[in-house]
């Protein structure tokens, strides 16, 4: 048996697993690293969040990525460069983590890389009958492999597609394994780039488990902040919480047909981006609004979408206590309050925390939960999703790519 396929065949049978996860979003803000302890499979998963750093992007690269990200035409040369680019830094951004770490490549068995998103075309956003769904995410794992000198599963979002999924949102696996509670309806909200957000029923009946997009979270607010601040975010959302909602702004911005549309659905900044933004403001004459007020406009567009969606799955019953829903927050999107609290005041029945509270940062927990999809793939593969109903195929995901 060759060697690498000895090695993995081990790791899978080990009863503890060290696995980081990496992920790096639609923010382009950098790459996020989680070293992750994980035992157990499916429902059965125990995962701890030994150490977690955020590795920032340079500007150079940033530029880079804004030079291919969500575009139709671009210069097919750059991705190509990057891909391999991208997986070799990722890889040296592990190995720089460990050092700061005071651990070595001997001491993990597995990195989970999910790669930098560049272009998301589900078949509702291209609408071409010839092509299905599709996704590209680009940091190719064999690089990363290479430069760290461990097995490296990568490419997760495949898989996904292969099986009718539109390739996102995949945290909903993670967070059923590792998040579902029986007795408390819960809702898994991550408000990264775009918001998206997972259904736990308090029944933990894997089938009625569902996800969904939901629209813009910071992805419109950080592209403004850095036009009007000069810089990567409104922090705390300042400039939103000084300025005033557009009321016309507001309404010509929910025009979109992603909103009609019946769940599951994704979605990406190949919609969602400043054109889409001038559009709407042309279409409502408010190009000549003070910056403040596009900003605080942009926060309510992406509360209210949120909290729409949401609306739309939370029970009936609001005597049955089992049916009480409190909603776990992620991502960025967690530390503006100008966006939190204009979700929390359309969701007076829910109670709202974030996944810090069940034990995973929530600025970690998209990098842990593709450390989890890892150790599906090599442990698991017995849970079940009710035959792909609501958009989750019953799949393992990952490419595998030996370090030689």
């Amino acid at each position: 048996m060759n060697q690498q396929l000895q090695k993995l065949y081990d790791v899978a049978r080990k009863p503890v697993r060290r696995i980081i996860g990496l992920m790096s979003g639609t923010s382009l803000d950098g790459l996020d690293v989680a070293l992750c302890q994980l035992s157990g499979s499916g429902p059965d998963t125990s995962v701890t969040l030994e150490q977690f750093a955020t590795v920032p992007y340079e500007d150079d690269l940033k530029a880079d990525i804004r030079g291919i990200f969500a575009k139709r035409q671009i210069d097919f040369e750059s991705v190509c460069l990057l891909n391999a680019y991208i997986g070799r830094l990722h890889g040296r951004m592990v190995l720089d983590c460990l050092r700061t770490w005071n651990l070595t490549p001997a001491d993990v068995d597995i990195v989970a890389s999910h790669g930098q998103t560049v272009y998301h075309a589900p078949k509702s956003q291209h609408r071409q009958d010839k092509f299905p769904n599709a996704t590209l995410q680009i940091g190719d794992g064999d690089h990363v492999a290479a430069t760290t000198g461990i097995i490296t599963l990568s490419d997760f979002r495949q898989k996904h597609v292969a099986h009718g999924g539109e390739g996102a949102p995949l945290a909903v696996y993670g967070d059923y394994f590792i998040f579902s509670k029986a007795g408390e309806t819960r809702i898994l909200l991550n408000m990264g780039g775009i918001a998206n957000f997972t259904y736990l029923p308090a029944s933990q009946d894997a089938s009625l488990v569902f996800t969904t997009d939901t629209g813009p979270g910071n992805t419109l607010l950080d592209a403004y902040a850095r036009r009007f601040l000069n810089q990567p975010f409104d922090e705390h959302g300042r400039l939103a919480a000084s300025g005033h909602v557009n009321a016309d702004l507001l309404h010509a911005l929910k025009e979109s047909p992603f909103f009609e549309a019946p769940f599951p659905k994704t979605t990406g900044p190949e919609v969602f981006n400043s054109e889409y933004v001038e559009s709407a403001q042309r279409q409502s004459g408010s190009v000549s609004i003070p910056d403040a007020d596009l900003m605080a406009t942009l926060v309510q567009f992406s509360a209210d979408t949120i909290s729409d969606a949401i609306r739309r799955v939370l029970p009936v019953d609001k005597t049955d206590s089992s049916q009480q829903v409190r909603i776990y927050m992620s991502g960025g999107g967690m530390h503006n309050p100008a966006l939190t609290n204009a979700i929390k005041r359309q969701l007076p029945d829910c109670s709202f925390g974030r996944t810090d509270e069940l034990g995973i940062d929530g600025d970690a927990k998209e990098a842990v939960l593709f450390a989890v999809l890892a150790n599906e793939t090599l442990a698991g593969g017995s849970a079940s999703f009710g035959e792909g109903r609501s958009g989750v195929p019953t799949v393992t995901m990952g490419k595998i790519s030996f370090p030689t």
